[in-house]
């Protein structure tokens, strides 16, 4: 069983007249993971079969397939989808999920060394058929945990954008999908939105071969997974205001516009699937003016199970104004840093769209401060991709564009911007 704790770490102390309350919401799950029943998850595998997947790249894929259906547990409901300008589902081919066994692992292995390249690319179509297997599945498994890999080389083409816009929208709320892209001739934006509509990953793999490693690796994280169609809930007085609710932990991602609303007062936040790991997320409240000593719960925060009411755990979210200015004007060092890891992802991508747009001044100025956050908060990785866009002098701090970037370490930049790291020094240890 899966056990779920909660943290809130704030600054509670307001000046008096102030109304802006922050926190950030720390849930870590630990326990058994991937002792769920095996009929409680369900995979489905999205290999893009397009034209441009030939040259080497479908071999790759083909091996980086079946080594995710080598990972699924015995029993874990699976299809795979070859996906190009249309859907078409070459394992098990029933319009049903079917266990994973010996026996089904050696057929749709064999089923996938069949796959060629060959036609044009629209992945909404591709998530939409995996919609409706899991959706299939789900009436006879209720609860059950549904997870897809999308992998891709390329752009959506070949579906009209309101088409894509409707298939993710019908998509939103079936299943968790990470979505690969491979190369250098997709685009980010388009994938980002696949996996920040169906709360999984975007990622960037720069090498076919590595693709294999990949897959394995996301199906491992999957079957890790233990408690489907988690959502944080939060409670506001009458009188205030929500802000926003954002994950900032492991990567940022907005989750302000994804309420469902429980009453007036009360809102449900989804996230998704958990297993054994921590995820951290940043509420800020807008509250009445309170006078100097008043106190007030400016928000109550909890993981629940929607489909139950299931309470997994619990904080609360205060608010205490203060005529001391050592009390009430100390910013949390965790608001504080992950205010800054937001910054940092919106000035890398102002800065690459600025480059890509002609507009180099704008470009140097977002990256070169985008490189000074990075280093302060210790984003090792999101440094290191910098410095290949952007060029620091060490003894005045200025910055220099770099010519002739690698199209690969651009994308690289992009994709990760929205990664995050954990501070350096946890007060919690």
């Amino acid at each position: 069983m899966t056990d779920f704790t909660m943290r809130v770490d704030q600054n509670k102390y307001l000046p008096a007249g102030s109304q802006e309350v922050h926190g950030i919401i720390t849930v870590e799950a630990s326990g058994p993971v991937g002792t769920s029943r095996a009929t409680d998850a369900a995979e489905v595998i999205i290999v893009d079969t397009s034209g441009s997947m030939s040259y080497g790249k479908i071999a790759e894929a083909r091996k980086a397939a079946q080594a995710a259906v080598d990972t699924l547990r015995d029993g874990v409901y699976f299809a795979v989808i070859a996906g190009n300008h249309q859907a078409e589902v070459i394992y098990p081919g029933n319009g049903r999920l079917t266990p994973a066994d010996a026996r089904s692992r050696d057929e749709a292995k064999e089923a996938v060394s069949r796959l060629r390249a060959d036609g044009g690319t629209a992945m909404g179509r591709w998530l939409r058929r995996a919609a409706d297997l899991f959706s299939a599945h789900l009436m006879e498994h209720p609860g059950a945990i549904r997870h897809a890999i999308l992998l891709t080389d390329g752009k959506n083409e070949h579906e009209p954008a309101p088409e894509f816009d409707a298939n993710l929208a019908y998509c939103s709320g079936k299943f968790v999908c990470d979505a690969r892209g491979v190369g250098t001739d997709w685009v980010v934006a388009e994938l980002r939105r696949i996996g920040s509509t169906l709360l999984g990953s975007a990622m960037d793999v720069r090498r076919p071969e590595e693709l294999e490693d990949d897959f394995r690796a996301m199906t491992e994280a999957a079957m890790g997974k233990t408690v489907a169609d988690v959502a944080l809930r939060v409670w506001t007085p009458r009188a205030a205001t929500l802000n926003f609710v954002k994950q900032v932990s492991p990567a940022l991602e907005d989750l302000t516009g994804r309420r469902s609303p429980v009453d007036a007062q009360t809102g449900d936040y989804p996230t998704g699937a958990w297993g054994g790991e921590s995820r951290e997320y940043h509420v800020s409240v807008k509250v009445p003016p309170g006078g100097v000593g008043q106190e007030m719960r400016a928000g109550l925060v909890k993981l629940v199970v929607p489909a139950t009411g299931e309470v997994l755990a619990s904080g609360n979210v205060l608010a205490q104004w203060s005529d001391d200015p050592a009390l009430s004007t100390r910013i949390n060092p965790r608001v504080a840093h992950y205010t800054g890891q937001q910054e940092l992802a919106s000035l890398i991508q102002e800065g690459l769209q600025a480059r890509n747009d002609g507009d180099l001044e704008t470009a140097t100025a977002r990256l070169g401060k985008a490189r000074g956050i990075a280093e302060r908060a210790g984003n090792d990785e999101t440094a290191k991709l910098l410095d290949k866009v952007v060029d620091i002098d060490p003894e005045t701090g200025t910055a220099r564009l770099r010519r002739g970037v690698d199209k690969a370490d651009e994308i690289a930049l992009d994709t990760r911007s929205v990664r995050t790291v954990r501070m350096r020094k946890d007060p919690e240890g």
